[in-house]
């Protein structure tokens, strides 16, 4: 397979994971001064039935970085519900169609992510760097893309997530979800 198919391919199958890249013309938040940590990655939060929150989470620092790494780790992990997937995206209500037509994917159940840096830049925004694994190997390294804190609970950022749908539509940004559209 040539590698142009093959990072098609994967990204698409990255998609059906819910794996998020966040594409430049997706991303509009500026790095400002914060605290900066990294923290290790843990995918409990795939077994758990709730998503990480914190009473601290909404002013940074390690239990930010905590819950941040916690949850962006279980949207991207396939043995996470789809329900708690939905919960764990900013908005995610909005795609739970999209969340929910694309889980079982066979390249999708084998696709992770692992968080390698927290940068909290506000208390409802954050820049998370990780990487995408497919059966534990990394295939897509050094991706960066948003939390944000909703509701009481760090999220995926629907611009990290819209920016990977951009990608697997080949850049276009017909035929995606109209959240996605606004979000931009």
């Amino acid at each position: 397979m040539n590698s142009h198919r093959h990072f098609s391919h994967l990204l698409g199958g990255l998609a059906l994971a819910g794996l998020a890249v966040t594409a430049a013309a997706c991303s509009s938040s500026p790095s400002t001064s914060g605290s900066s940590t990294s923290a290790p990655a843990s995918t409990s939060a795939a077994s758990s039935s709730a998503p990480a929150t914190s009473s601290s989470a909404a002013v940074g620092g390690a239990a930010a970085t905590t819950a941040i790494t916690t949850n962006w780790e279980a949207f991207f992990n396939a043995k996470t519900p789809t329900p708690q997937r939905v919960a764990l995206l900013e908005d995610g209500s909005q795609f739970q169609s999209v969340i929910q037509a694309q889980a079982g994917s066979g390249l999708a159940a084998l696709a992770t992510a692992k968080v390698t840096h927290v940068t909290v830049n506000s208390p409802t925004m954050a820049t998370v760097t990780y990487d995408i694994l497919v059966s534990g190997t990394p295939e897509l390294k050094n991706q960066t893309g948003t939390a944000v804190l909703q509701d009481g609970t760090w999220k995926v950022g629907v611009t990290s997530f819209c920016g990977l749908l951009t990608l697997e539509n080949a850049g276009k940004t017909s035929g995606l979800p109209a959240a996605c559209k606004s979000a931009a």
